[in-house]
């Protein structure tokens, strides 16, 4: 067999990108977990040792991570000084959990596709698929993570806005239904700015609901269910959300078709 190199050059090179790329998801998702991006948030210049030392890890480690993030361009470095400091940029998207552009939790959802390897071979081999509860743990944080900056810039200020009316009657009280919630990130942000509303949010997966009522002890109208999608209780709901989660469903349209009869007739 003859290879044609015009054609084989430029696919390994992908490949190549490739691999640095998961590689350094590894070391990026490894930074999160042990909070040396968080520890750097201050913007302020460490060496390896003070990071180490910050963080409790071992320098000779930490200075390869250090020198990685910084040729990826995650850190930046000072040659003359040999330091290393993360721009208000980089912080914003790694350090800072309150951030609207905070990025990490997306690598958490990576390292789930790993760890659920075992299981996505054998979906290969039946064609049953993989359940979401059955996915690795990392998986519901990270989406928790990385979906939360998207809902706080967006879900009062454009999603719910765009819906005729419904910002006006969420103000003077509505009965809300958050369905797929997760860790409750959505229901506790309209929870919170609407206060004469009651939302209950809806998962079938029970840790997902436990964390959720955690988080949002101190809101005092709302609450959280573990329940199906396609026949959660309750009805005359004023609105009915599902954020990233319909495509999901094992029944999407059985979903989608309880949540159309749990809503009111107006």
């Amino acid at each position: 067999m003859t290879l044609d190199m015009k054609k084989l050059e430029p696919l390994l090179g992908t490949l190549v990108n490739e691999l640095g790329a998961a590689a350094n998801a590894a070391l990026v998702f490894t930074g999160d977990r042990l909070g040396l991006y968080r520890a750097m948030a201050d913007g302020h210049p460490v060496t390896p040792d003070q990071l180490a030392a910050r963080t409790g890890t071992n320098e000779r480690l930490v200075r390869e991570w250090l020198a990685s993030q910084a040729a990826s361009g995650f850190v930046t470095y000072d040659a003359r000084e040999e330091t290393f400091a993360l721009s208000p940029e980089q912080a914003a998207v790694f350090a800072d959990d309150a951030s609207v552009v905070n990025m990490t939790g997306g690598f958490h959802s990576l390292a789930a596709v790993f760890a659920d390897q075992p299981s996505l071979e054998q979906a290969f081999r039946t064609g049953k698929g993989v359940g979401w509860s059955d996915r690795c743990n990392c998986l519901f944080c990270g989406v928790e993570r990385f979906f939360r900056p998207g809902y706080r810039a967006n879900l009062l200020t454009g999603w719910l806005p765009a819906l005729d009316g419904v910002v006006q009657k969420l103000e003077r009280g509505a009965k809300v239904a958050d369905v797929g919630c997760g860790h409750g990130a959505s229901t506790i942000i309209m929870a919170a700015a609407f206060p004469k509303s009651q939302f209950v949010g809806i998962d079938f997966h029970g840790p997902s609901i436990a964390h959720a009522k955690e988080h949002a002890k101190h809101l005092p109208n709302v609450r959280f269910e573990t329940a199906r999608a396609q026949d959660f209780a309750g009805k005359d709901f004023d609105l009915v959300t599902m954020f990233d989660a319909l495509h999901d469903m094992g029944d999407p349209a059985g979903a989608a078709s309880h949540a159309r009869k749990a809503l009111k007739s107006d």
